[in-house]
């Protein structure tokens, strides 16, 4: 281990320490992502509320420890290593949501899934979230990443969202504009959550929303592989796709020991049962490799790796 991970382990030491029963140590952090591969976290805090985050807050402030904040797990991927920082997993009241079909309006805290969030709202007949059911994350990561598909975005629907940042402890509420959501991307800091956000819908029939969520789950389910995965890797450049790059490479299908990028869709990367999450790691690095030999692009990751900043 070099001098950076000795420090970072110190950190987690002191914060631990610190943090008392608040917090699990050496806790199994890959087995919470979608690849279910990869070590685990120094630390990990559930926060089943917001008195938690400004314990966090505090111990970060006074340790220096490295925070990571974890949703769903399903654009993540934990090294064999693991994480030596503290992971903070949301719970609690920050799972909460809120459908008020008069306002056609939506409230949703930080830890609830999309899929819910598009389930929940058709059933009440409101319009404009059904694209969500194919986002296995959670509001608080496609806020952060203004998450989409099916042609629509979060941005397109976002009021505005409550952010706390666990390094400074200070507030925020936040409009789209103050976001600067972007294709994939946001100014969410790696160190903020998103305890709450709202989206607009319009007040439509329950029937035709469910029958919308269900033709996209078919779609989906018709073209982008199951299994253990993490969703789309790249993130498309302007005006092209990373998946038919990919292809263009010649990659589609390529392996690396316990890793594959899909034969289905060449934007995912599948792992084995009992695989390691460092082949995903190598594997995306050839595949960028080989598209670059190939096109001259270099395609930029979609997929958020622990440890690293976003």
């Amino acid at each position: 281990m070099n001098g950076a991970g000795i420090d970072a382990r110190a950190r987690a030491v002191h914060a631990a320490e610190l943090l008392g029963e608040l917090a699990r140590r050496d806790e199994p952090l890959g087995a919470r992502t979608t690849y279910r591969a990869g070590g685990n976290a120094a630390l990990l805090v559930v926060a089943t509320g917001e008195g938690v985050l400004h314990a966090v807050s505090d111990v970060v402030a006074r340790s220096g420890v490295d925070v990571l904040v974890v949703g769903c797990g399903s654009n993540l991927l934990v090294p064999d290593r693991g994480y030596p920082g503290l992971a903070l997993v949301l719970a609690g009241p920050l799972e909460r949501l809120d459908v008020d079909v008069p306002r056609g309006e939506l409230v949703a805290g930080g830890a609830v899934p999309y899929p819910v969030l598009a389930r929940r709202s058709a059933a009440a007949g409101l319009r404009g979230m059904e694209w969500a059911v194919g986002i296995p994350g959670s509001v608080g990561g496609a806020v952060s990443m203004n998450a989409g598909g099916h042609g629509a975005a979060t941005a397109d629907r976002l009021v505005g969202a409550r952010l706390f940042d666990l390094r400074t402890g200070a507030s925020r509420t936040a409009g789209p504009g103050d976001l600067a959501l972007a294709y994939r991307s946001s100014n969410v800091a790696a160190g903020e959550v998103v305890v709450e956000a709202v989206f607009a819908c319009e007040i439509g029939d329950p029937a035709d929303a469910t029958d919308e969520v269900a033709s996209i789950v078919r779609w989906r389910r018709a073209h982008q592989p199951g299994g253990r995965n993490a969703g789309s890797v790249f993130t498309n450049p302007p005006g092209d796709s990373a998946g038919r790059l990919v292809e263009l490479a010649g990659m589609k299908g390529a392996r690396v020991r316990s890793a594959q990028v899909s034969t289905k869709h060449a934007n995912f990367i599948q792992l084995d049962a009992g695989g390691a999450a460092d082949d995903v790691l190598e594997l995306v690095e050839v595949v960028r490799a080989a598209v670059a030999a190939r096109t001259g692009v270099e395609l930029a990751t979609e997929l958020r790796v622990a440890g690293r900043d976003r």
